[in-house]
């Protein structure tokens, strides 16, 4: 038998067994990840890590997995007329998001479907495994749109797929389609489009079946292993992009979108 529960406007947490499967879907088409749900994809990760009876967790998002930080949410201006120091906190909640799900000892599953763009790649890469429908595809634009890549996100992607291939997603912002992504080693698994949450469930069930204790220790270990040296490679990505998110690039960037022309970089 199932049981649900609801964080948020958004989330809804459903458990079976010793599943856990959080969904995020705000109704919509793009599914963007505004500040108040960054701080409620954190609040239910530190919820569900103290939850003994799961020992795996599926993560889905709505049609498409998230486009990434909602750029029309108010808070997002409200953190551009911020001073500096209340800048440095309000760009706390998307690192703190993705640290609280990489944080967790049950297994994470993410099931992938339509897009994975941005802060959404940053969510993935925090979680232990990736299921992406076959359509589906990665994309970064921070770079091209003048700002740095950021929310502790960087050394997870070396961990994951090595530094030349971060470098490519990373810099060009180009999309990563679901067969390159896992040739890079950054999906687990493709299936067909639709399929993502059944096949990742499936993963889920096979973690289930094993002994929770060892389990627990095994990923632990293995994450501390491969992470040792991420907070300090990270310690100063929100800074950093306090000072793009200023710079003139950024705004010619945001401007050239825009106006659907190609920007005119200058360095400053």
């Amino acid at each position: 038998m199932s049981v649900s529960e609801k964080i948020g406007d958004f989330i809804t947490i459903e458990r079976e067994g010793r599943v856990a499967t959080l969904r995020f879907d705000r109704g919509d088409r793009v599914n963007a990840l505004s500040v108040q749900l960054l701080r409620d994809l954190t609040t239910a990760a530190r919820a569900l890590r103290d939850d003994v009876s799961s020992s795996a967790i599926v993560l889905t998002g709505g049609n498409a997995f998230t486009g990434g930080a909602d750029l029309a949410d108010p808070a997002m201006r409200q953190r551009a007329e911020a001073s500096l120091l209340e800048r440095r906190e309000m760009l706390r909640a998307g690192p703190d998001m993705c640290d609280a799900w990489e944080a967790l000892d049950q297994v994470t599953i993410a099931a992938i479907e339509g897009f994975c763009i941005g802060g959404g790649v940053a969510l993935a890469v925090a979680c232990d495994f990736r299921i992406m429908g076959r359509g589906a595809h990665f994309r970064l634009p921070e770079i091209p749109l003048g700002m740095n890549m950021s929310w502790h996100t960087q050394p997870r992607m070396v961990n994951l797929i090595g530094p030349s291939r971060a470098k490519q997603l990373t810099i060009f912002g180009e999309k990563v389609d679901a067969a390159k992504a896992e040739q890079w080693g950054l999906a687990d698994e493709i299936c067909d489009d639709g399929k993502a949450l059944e096949t990742a469930r499936r993963w889920a069930e096979k973690v289930a079946a094993l002994p929770p204790v060892a389990i627990r220790m095994a990923k632990r270990g293995i994450t501390n292993a491969a992470t040792a040296l991420n907070a300090v490679s990270t310690f100063m990505d929100a800074d950093q992009f306090a000072l793009a998110s200023t710079s003139e690039d950024h705004r010619e960037a945001v401007a050239a979108f825009l106006e659907k022309r190609k920007p005119n970089f200058t360095g400053r």
